[in-house]
């Protein structure tokens, strides 16, 4: 990427652009007191050449006092001004970025997981955090420097020509020479700040995964390849941010050699005008001046444009981020699309956007007022009608011609070879994944016609791999369930049977969880994860795999706790073991994402060829061990 290729489009700034809306009075009130600003430090150089010209050359005490009294009182006004403009164009930026980052963020919660994929963890950091300070650092630099920048630019010009439009044309060579100059370093960094972030988020990935699997690390004793690995990272991204500081390195000597020429050529050309009577003495004091001031306003400018293509490679990848157009949407409701079909015809009806509004709240009132008139009770709460599922970059399907239902109070489970499509089958049921083909319903209705939130709110999910956040025990199981009593607390632990671990720490439902549970073991981390679901009373359970970090007696003790106190609720488990999902009341054996098999345990015994080599398999395990 180029700078000609940064000069061809900055869509993705002026896309952003939009997040300055909410802060319009606080910049408008920081470019007036940077006006100001300006206003009286292009007027301080007039004073001084007067001060020279008539108090010392004339000898006038009175006029020099009252003329430095005006260049203080001036000065003061400058100052703050100056302090000001830079609090308000601080506040704007930072709540720009504030709104910026709770933008990404909840983007990345709305991709579904396919989407999510997509995307590494270390990048959305990245891209959240660093990008957007990027971006926030620009736009400060933009409040300040390129309101300011140009006004001291045209502000010089004007009063070195009022001055001596023949000495003003030294300026003019000097511009092109600082054209040259941006030109030349952007062409040569954009290139590696695009490389400097992609280095960043290689440097984010290897240090998370080193210290996700610190204990992996260890206990095959490869400190010295992790160390080595994580080395080799950090000195990639050293050696791009070197050669991109090597060139911005000539910024400032490069800006310094063309004002102090500049200079050189003013006194130079106008020591003959002075000598010609066409100047005095302090008209070329205060022509040097504006000068410099024209000269740095073209050097501030110059490191925006040098720091600009940094912000719009950040620019770039956040909106990529927020130009994700989520595949899993909440449908819209029935008043809502009928209102979208009809803008077009509102527009030509005459209807402002307010009555537009109204007339889209109150249909939407009426529908959502709309009485049920089936009960979801008579619908089973779970059913698959002949789904089949692949996911997006396979062309094989994952999931093929898959029906079956799973009734109030009944416990159906799913089991089969490693790859056979279990968890990818129960994914579907919250929706983190939409069909490819067929249709599945919970309560009778198709979940992509209810929003995400019911959808939900109605199941109590426990994930393969136990997930616990950094804080107490209790906000942990309230994840669940965000007004959850202590005694619903304690009630939900001991159908986990994990009531009796959380009692012998020290402080009890206080007590202080890592982030990832790192500091419990993985069978109490799996037992709060359950309690977390059992706690909000879900009319669906979903079990991914989750008794597998469990001795048998835990999990036959927690089983028979589900079972008594869940009766009315329907439960899908995912298991790998068959002595989990024996008593279930129906079995579902997968084999390479088909249906090899239904029924309960002693049905599937009979004739269940797949079902029975999953048993025989694990029964030689046993009696092996």
């Amino acid at each position: 990427m180029g700078a000609a290729a940064f000069f061809s489009g900055r869509d993705e700034m002026i896309e952003l652009s939009r997040y300055l809306k909410p802060f319009r009075v606080i910049v408008a009130v920081s470019i007036l007191l940077t006006f100001v600003q300006c206003l009286t430090q292009l007027y301080l150089p007039t004073l001084m050449g007067d001060m020279v010209d008539v108090g010392i050359v004339g000898k006038d005490m009175d006029f020099i006092i009252r003329t430095g009294i005006l260049m203080m009182i001036l000065s003061a006004v400058s100052m703050v001004s100056s302090i000001a403009s830079g609090y308000y164009a601080s506040k704007a930026s930072a709540g720009f970025s504030k709104n910026l980052r709770q933008d990404v963020f909840t983007k990345v919660e709305n991709l579904s997981m396919e989407e999510f994929e997509n995307f590494e963890t270390s990048t959305l950091v990245t891209r959240t955090t660093n990008d957007v300070n990027q971006i926030q650092n620009i736009l400060i630099m933009m409040l300040r420097i390129f309101v300011i920048s140009p006004l001291m630019f045209l502000g010089g010009v004007i009063m070195t020509v009022s001055k001596d439009p023949i000495l003003s044309l030294i300026i003019l060579a000097a511009i092109p020479l600082l054209g040259l100059l941006i030109y030349g370093i952007m062409k040569k960094s954009m290139p590696l700040f695009q490389k400097t972030q992609t280095k960043l988020d290689h440097l984010s990935l290897t240090l998370r995964e080193r210290l996700t699997g610190v204990r992996v690390i260890r206990a095959f004793n490869k400190e010295d390849a992790a160390n080595q690995t994580y080395l080799d990272a950090n000195a990639d991204l050293t050696d791009i941010s070197l050669k991109v500081n090597k060139i911005l390195a000539y910024i400032m000597p490069g800006m310094m050699l063309i004002m102090d020429l500049t200079i050189i050529g003013v006194l130079w050309f106008g020591g003959y005008r002075i000598q010609s009577g066409d100047l005095s003495v302090g008209d070329i004091m205060a022509f040097i001046q504006y000068v410099t001031l024209i000269l740095f306003s073209l050097a501030m400018m110059a490191m925006i444009f040098i720091f600009l293509p940094r912000a719009k490679v950040s620019a770039e990848r956040i909106t990529e981020v927020l130009g994700v157009d989520p595949k899993i949407k909440d449908p819209i409701p029935a008043a809502e699309q009928k209102m979208e079909n009809n803008a077009e015809w509102a527009k030509k009806a005459g209807k402002t956007e307010k009555t537009e509004k109204i007339e889209k709240t109150e249909k939407t009132e009426k529908t959502e007022k709309l009485p049920v008139t089936v009960s979801e009770k008579s619908y089973p709460p779970i059913e698959f009608k002949e789904v089949s599922f692949r996911f997006e970059k396979s062309g094989k399907n994952i999931l093929e011609n898959i029906s079956f239902t799973v009734n109030p109070g009944e416990t159906v489970a799913v089991i089969g070879g490693t790859g056979s499509g279990k968890t990818a089958l129960i994914h579907l049921v919250p929706r983190f994944y939409d069909v490819n083909e067929g249709t599945v319903l919970v309560n009778g209705r198709d979940v992509r016609d209810v929003t995400q939130a019911d959808l939900r709110q109605k199941i109590g999910y426990v994930s393969q791999t136990a997930v616990l956040f950094s804080g107490t025990v209790a906000d942990n199981i309230r994840y669940g369930k965000k007004e959850a009593t202590v005694d619903e607390i304690w009630e939900a632990l001991r159908i986990a049977q994990a009531d009796e671990f959380v009692k012998k720490m020290n402080d009890g439902l206080d007590s202080y969880i890592s982030q990832g549970g790192t500091n419990i073991s993985g069978g109490q981390k799996q037992r709060l994860t359950i309690a977390r679901a059992v706690v909000r009373h879900p009319e669906i359970y979903i079990f991914d795999d989750n008794f597998s970090a469990l001795d048998y007696k835990t999990d036959a003790d927690l089983r028979r706790a589900l079972k008594k106190e869940i009766r009315s609720a329907a439960i899908l488990i995912v298991a790998q073991r068959v002595s989990t999902i024996k008593d279930a009341d129906k079995i579902i054996v997968l084999d390479n994402g088909k249906i090899a098999g239904i029924g309960p345990d002693a049905e599937l015994m009979k004739n269940c060829t797949v079902y029975q080599e999953i048993v025989a398999s694990q029964q030689l395990e046993e009696g092996t061990a």
